[in-house]
């Protein structure tokens, strides 16, 4: 049985933006909200060159990297060909009244290593 965790309300997460959050090991994870309200979470780097999702610009269900402008799907973390590569998924969870929280399992366990994380 997962534990959640909230993270925050949906309404905390800009609109076509995204959220960081820290992590006491391993690379933060980035929350993401699509105009439909839709959050996402992945990792809070680019399976390209490690740059940083959550500073990139949110269209549809996918995500620009703001260094290189691959394309990430925000379903599943990974490039839109031509480009390949995946970055870490973490799932969400939303509550009916809006609050956004994570698996305290997947927080702790994925993506920690640094050599896992390496784009």
């Amino acid at each position: 049985m997962s534990e959640w965790i909230a993270i925050c309300h949906v309404q905390d997460i800009p609109p076509l933006g995204a959220r960081r959050v820290a992590r006491s090991q391993g690379v933060a994870v980035a929350l993401f909200r699509a105009a439909d309200d839709h959050v996402f979470a992945l990792l809070d780097r680019c399976p390209h060159k490690g740059g940083p999702l959550s500073q990139g610009i949110v269209f549809g269900h996918s995500v620009a990297c703001p260094l290189h402008n691959w394309t990430i799907e925000l379903a599943d973390g990974c490039a839109r060909a031509p480009d390949a590569g995946c970055t870490t998924r973490f799932a969400v969870q939303v509550s009916a009244g809006g609050e956004v929280s994570l698996d305290a399992d997947e927080l702790r366990t994925l993506a920690v290593d640094p050599a896992q994380a390496a784009a």
